[in-house]
């Protein structure tokens, strides 16, 4: 078996294991004032300066979280009710068109619900969101925005966005800033100090970590109305027992991803850069997607004139090789992905990527089963393809 979808989960570390399982075996709830519950909150406190130290921040701005999708809802829709409720005229929520749906979807539930105004910010060709783009988006009536938000790095087609330059705009007017960077921490280099950026969410299992642990990272001074209500855990932002065998696993997780963040990221790379050449070789008409330049590590996406994903998805889990489509499919039908539709590509271009995301276990082998197999996947997907237009 061949496992080119790291982008979506990857393995867990043995040392995160490890740690989760010791940690399985320890009794005491963190809110608790016995030695036990002592016990349980010192490993909390001493993951949260683990997570600190990696990322920029101080401990007092970690909060933690079920996973990326819980950090997004909490920084949007916390954000907009908090910026709202100190003065009901901002309304308008800006986002990224190439966003991912744990961002743009808790906006427009705002907008459905709350009576917010969302409005996306264009990308160019490779994806990108210009910092012009925003301040044009923010002049129209700055006192209106209540928050930004633009993703690190794209999830799909791996473009990075300019984060620094974008938060730079964006605390010209007041306004705060979140920024998804789930795919982002332990491929790029993060830095939330110095970013700009006022909240940034991520994720244990795309680094190593485990399923149903996040964080979301909040600048001192930055407080959003709380999505859950209980026991006022987690600087009565994010209410509910922590888990603390999850917390200390996601602290291992991300203090390895970060320290080995510059080799790993130089062996995707040229792991991925040879996966292009070679279905080149098999397939000279691919088309690689994004910006070739600043772009994740480990992530290739490819679009096959002719073909359609989900076709060859298929053919390829046949012969033992996992990955994505670049589409979403809705009650079985084929839709074009958003991110490719926002970037200015054409259905038939969006229905017919591909997405190949390499990780910490991906090796040669996997590349050549891929070749291996591409091309023939490529020329029955183009026969029934063809067959169906007749």
């Amino acid at each position: 078996m061949v496992y080119l979808d790291h982008a979506a989960t990857t393995g867990v570390r043995p040392e995160v294991i490890a740690d989760v399982t010791a940690e399985l075996g320890s009794l005491g709830n963190p809110s608790s004032l016995h030695e036990h519950g002592r016990s349980a909150r010192r490993t909390v406190e001493e993951s949260r300066e683990r997570i600190a130290a990696a990322l920029g921040c101080t401990p007092h701005e970690v909060v933690f979280t079920g996973g990326g999708t819980e950090a997004d809802n909490l920084a949007i829709k916390g954000l907009y009710w908090a910026r709202h409720a100190q003065d009901p005229a901002r309304r308008r929520i800006l986002l990224s068109a190439v966003e991912h749906h744990a961002a743009l979807d808790p906006a427009q539930w705002t907008a459905d619900h709350q009576g917010a105004a969302v409005e996306y910010l264009p990308v160019d060709r490779l994806g990108r969101v210009s910092p012009q783009a925003l301040r044009e988006a923010v002049e129209d009536d700055p006192g209106s925005v209540a928050l930004v938000s633009v993703m690190w790095a794209n999830n799909e087609v791996g473009t990075v966005q300019p984060v620094r330059e974008l938060a730079e705009v964006a605390a010209e007017y007041g306004i705060p800033m979140h920024t998804d960077a789930v795919q982002a921490v332990g491929a790029e280099e993060v830095d939330f100090d110095g970013s700009g950026v006022g909240a940034l969410s991520l994720s244990g299992h795309k680094l190593g970590g485990p399923v149903g642990a996040g964080a979301l990272v909040l600048a001192r001074g930055l407080t959003p109305v709380p999505v859950l209500h209980g026991g006022g855990q987690e600087r009565e932002v994010r209410s509910g027992t922590v888990p603390t065998a999850l917390v200390r696993g996601l602290a291992t997780a991300v203090g390895l991803a970060v320290d080995e963040r510059e080799g790993h990221a130089e062996h995707l790379r040229s792991l991925r850069d040879w996966l292009e050449e070679r279905v080149r070789e098999v397939v000279p008409d691919v088309v690689v997607n994004g910006d070739r330049k600043w772009r994740l590590p480990g992530i290739a996406h490819l679009s096959f004139p002719d073909c359609e994903g989900d076709t060859l998805l298929m053919l390829l889990d046949a012969q033992g090789i996992s990955c994505s489509t670049g589409s979403a499919c809705s009650a079985g039908v084929a839709q074009p992905s958003h991110v490719m539709s926002a970037m200015g590509a054409d259905p038939d271009t969006a229905l017919s990527s591909l997405r190949l995301s390499l990780g910490r276990t991906s090796t040669p082998e996997d590349v050549d089963a891929l070749v291996g197999a591409i091309g023939p996947a490529v020329e029955r997907s183009r026969a029934a393809r063809a067959k169906r237009r007749r």
